[in-house]
């Protein structure tokens, strides 16, 4: 048998579009003794793990807890289980996300009718509102809460109101606000909302918080066909995360991925929601401060505070100044997705990469770069 290297990966500083880097106490936490999935103590984490995870949704929803799988996992959990084949449905569009979940409700059997802007660009109640009239019959709008491919944030304020005036749902992308930004889901109405672990909770990459209201749950209920997914399907999966002492079996949990969470979302809260979304601004402000000095313009009019896109200067190749960070710097950044491939750079800005040391690193290192060039 051929000797295997051993596993002894470089330490990056991760400041692209995720993963973000991950605290030793999360590391720690990961590599605890690994138990049943319906053993008694690890039950107990469960619990405290999906209670933590309504704080930090800020919603008493009882249906919230991790999907097995990264945040695409969690879309397709909330897509499979509101929409049924023949449903008309609306999805927002103004980057890759939101043309991925369209897809979803696509693959699912609803008909979409996409609301589109501008890439980097967001949607107005207004916009909405619109739609919404236009489309009487729909039972459910989509929107990107945090789109990760243009860093544009979009205000999600008033939003339920339109569409539960209509009877329909709000379903949410916070694949990359949950944990650095503003976020409430029973405040706002949200009625489904998926996120990531890997972004701004600054664990690991391998589970999808979800999160239904009592709106969504009686969606679910009055279906007319199975869920297109066992794997997915929460009329299942809450037998499990909701059984109490009576828990049903339905697949094997990610036991030490939850120890992980957990450890991840106790750290959310000692920081406290607030200091951390002021945190999370304070770097933004400083790190676009020290972008636009040297003369690095961002892309959408509305910007996360989690992920910052920016434009390449004219005559500079993005991917040879990527490449140049990582191997001469050990940084990492992010490339454009779809129409800004070659033409921009994403930088993520999530919960442990989110320092002034990392800032002042990362632009030092750009500013070396481009001089260079």
């Amino acid at each position: 048998m051929a000797t295997i290297a051993s596993l002894n990966p470089r330490e990056r500083l991760l400041m692209g579009p995720g993963p973000s880097t991950v605290p030793q106490r999360i590391l720690q936490a990961i590599g605890a003794p690994t138990l049943g999935h319906l053993d008694p103590q690890y039950i107990e984490y469960l619990d405290e793990t999906c209670q933590m995870l309504r704080e930090v949704y800020q919603t008493e929803n009882l249906l919230t807890f991790p999907v097995s799988g990264t945040g695409m996992a969690g879309m397709e959990a909330v897509v499979v289980n509101l929409v049924e084949p023949g449903d008309e449905v609306i999805v927002c569009i103004n980057g890759v996300f939101g043309g991925r979940m369209k897809d979803n409700m696509e693959r699912a059997g609803a008909t979409v009718h996409a609301l589109e802007v501008p890439w980097g660009e967001t949607f107005s109640q207004e916009e909405i509102a619109a739609a919404v009239q236009k489309h009487p019959r729909a039972k459910l709008l989509g929107i990107v809460h945090a789109e990760t491919s243009t860093g544009a944030h979009q205000d999600l304020t008033g939003l339920a109101e339109i569409l539960h005036d209509a009877k329909m749902l709000l379903a949410v992308d916070a694949v990359t606000s949950l944990g650095g930004h503003e976020l409430k889901v029973d405040a706002w109405g949200i009625d489904a909302v998926y996120s990531g672990t890997q972004k701004c909770l600054a664990c690991p990459p391998g589970l999808s918080p979800v999160s239904f209201s009592p709106r969504a749950i009686e969606k679910m209920d009055a279906r007319k066909s199975k869920v297109q997914s066992w794997y997915l399907d929460v009329s299942l999966l809450k037998n499990y995360y909701m059984g109490g002492a009576g828990r049903a079996y339905h697949h094997t949990a990610p036991i030490n991925m939850v120890y992980a969470l957990r450890e991840a979302l106790t750290i959310v809260l000692e920081e406290g929601l607030e200091n951390r979304v002021a945190r999370h601004r304070e770097m933004h402000l400083l790190l676009r401060g020290g972008l636009e000095r040297l003369g690095l313009e961002y892309i959408p009019q509305k910007s996360l505070y989690t992920l910052n896109c920016v434009s390449v200067p004219n005559g500079i190749d993005e991917a040879a100044i990527r490449r140049q960070l990582l191997t001469d710097y050990d940084i990492e950044i992010g490339g454009g997705l779809g129409i800004f491939a070659g033409k921009a750079w994403r930088i993520g800005l999530m919960g442990h990469s989110a320092t002034r040391r990392n800032i002042n690193t990362l632009l030092s290192a750009i500013e070396r770069c481009l001089e260079i060039k």
